[in-house]
């Protein structure tokens, strides 16, 4: 039967039957539609808070199937978005009547030991990278659930738990594939398309559909030292303050995060943590166990645990060990950060207020230490922008039913607006934000100097703006 798609204008457009058939008949993937069997599967995405209803689903089973569905995106000027893992905390995997380019069946990863280089096609996910690179003793950074997109994560910079040792994952990335919006595969990399290499390194899907991505990686593994020590969050005055004064001295292969949560009823937690506020110190050390036993063993001494995980631990596993709490499309999500220079007293006293004020025990407030080797790239060098944080403060709006979707919601935004008036906090990791449209105050506060370069690239690339489900950047 005719499919009915939105567009670019405000007009819908009917695809005939015989688009269709025609369109089937080079397509080696999936077209998915309303009445077929999987559907109502395809449409769920990571973020239960978005329940988009393509009128369309094209998963791709390689770069031509790509270039086809662009194509007809093209001809028809649809309304398209592009999904990899489908992790977008802004909901920018899913959409309501348009053309979704899926790429969930291109998840193909290779690796090349001799050169320390891994491929991964477009719709890979972290725990595909690890799964392979792992044989080789070999590591790309990532992110911390190893559910999210390859492509989503490293397009917005890619903060993770290597970032301090060997940087951001988009720092890592030497090249891509690329179908652009007239339809054309581009091979980029620091020699060829230098400009567009750049703006891939943290300025989003805007420019196009990366089909593979060729990383950096580094020697890890396969057991790293890994902690996690629990504390009650009544004692977090004291243990965030210590936290923040050892992170301060730790070298660049430690990567560690401080975060405010209660615990679930999981099985798979002792019962004495069931429903627990907590004050919760994890960290990785990028080396050798040995030293990052030495290393780490302070943060279980800031105070007395009440569950202490540290242990060393298969990198695959520290890599997953998040991805229990984070169910495909259960919780509703809305998440706002701001970078801090450095964690003051103002702005630890301001943390832990609103810490003890969350509004729903699955909401967490996530302090990752900046710095290291992501520090060390000139904000010029790659879209992602300025790097001279210490940290960054995430307030992660989590929760289960709609009716609380406006008071979590509002939480959030007023948090990250207290925030934003302390001294040393400004920007943003687009990454993790909630919001499906950004303006051109976000976008300054994400890229700094660095957006009007990106706008000029979007027009080159982009100058129709087909590819806007993202952290949009309009073109001239």
């Amino acid at each position: 039967m005719p499919t009915q798609l939105r567009t670019l204008t405000p007009e819908p457009t009917t695809l005939s039957d015989e688009t269709l058939r025609d369109f089937r008949a080079e397509f080696r993937g999936s077209v998915i539609g309303p009445l077929d069997s999987e559907y109502e599967q395809a449409c769920v995405v990571q973020n239960g808070a978005f329940r988009g209803r393509p009128g369309l689903v094209l998963r791709c089973h390689g770069t031509a199937d790509v270039v086809d569905a662009v194509e007809l995106a093209r001809r028809s000027r649809l309304l398209v978005t592009v999904r990899g893992g489908g992790h977008s905390v802004a909901g920018h995997s899913s959409c309501e009547g348009g053309l979704l380019i899926d790429l969930s069946g291109m998840r193909a990863v290779t690796v090349d030991p001799q050169r320390g280089v891994v491929r991964a096609q477009g719709g890979a996910t972290w725990g595909d990278v690890d799964r392979e690179s792992q044989l080789f003793g070999l590591a790309v950074p990532g992110g911390i659930v190893s559910t999210t997109g390859v492509g989503g994560l490293t397009l917005g910079g890619g903060i993770g738990w290597l970032h301090r040792a060997y940087g951001l994952a988009c720092d890592n990335l030497r090249a891509v594939e690329l179908v652009t919006a007239d339809g054309r595969v581009v091979h980029a990399d620091d020699e060829h398309y230098p400009e567009l290499m750049w703006g891939l390194r943290g300025g989003g899907g805007n420019f196009g559909i990366v089909t593979a991505f060729e990383f950096d990686a580094h020697p890890l593994g396969p057991t790293v030292m890994d902690s996690t020590v629990i504390y009650d969050a009544d004692d977090a005055e004291t243990l965030l303050r210590r936290w923040r004064d050892w992170a301060d001295t730790v070298p660049d292969e430690v990567t560690t995060r401080a975060l405010f949560w209660t615990m679930p009823a999981d099985p798979t937690l002792p019962p004495e943590l069931h429903n627990r506020d907590v004050f919760i110190l994890a960290a990785l050390y990028a080396g050798d166990v040995a030293s990052g036993q030495r290393v780490l063993e302070p943060i279980a001494r800031f105070g007395t645990p009440v569950a202490d995980l540290s242990a060393p631990t298969p990198y695959r596993l520290a890599q997953s060990s998040f991805d229990v709490f984070f169910p495909r499309g259960e919780l509703l999500s809305y998440w706002k950060s701001i970078y801090l220079d450095e964690l003051t007293d103002d702005a630890v006293e301001l943390v832990l207020r609103r810490s003890r004020q969350r509004p729903h025990p699955l909401t967490m407030v996530h302090l990752p230490l900046l710095g290291g080797a992501m520090k060390r790239v000139d904000a010029a060098a790659t879209a992602f922008g300025d790097r001279k944080a210490g940290y960054m403060l995430s307030v992660d709006g989590n929760w289960l039913e709609p009716s609380d979707s406006a008071r979590v919601t509002e939480w959030v935004r007023d948090t990250v607006a207290e925030a934003a008036t302390l001294p040393a906090a400004a920007g943003t990791y687009l990454n993790f934000s909630g919001d499906t449209e950004v303006d051109d105050a976000v976008r300054r506060a994400a890229f700094g100097t660095n957006l009007r370069r990106l706008t000029r690239l979007k027009t080159e690339y982009d100058p129709d703006n087909l590819f806007r489900s993202n952290s949009n950047i309009p073109p001239e």
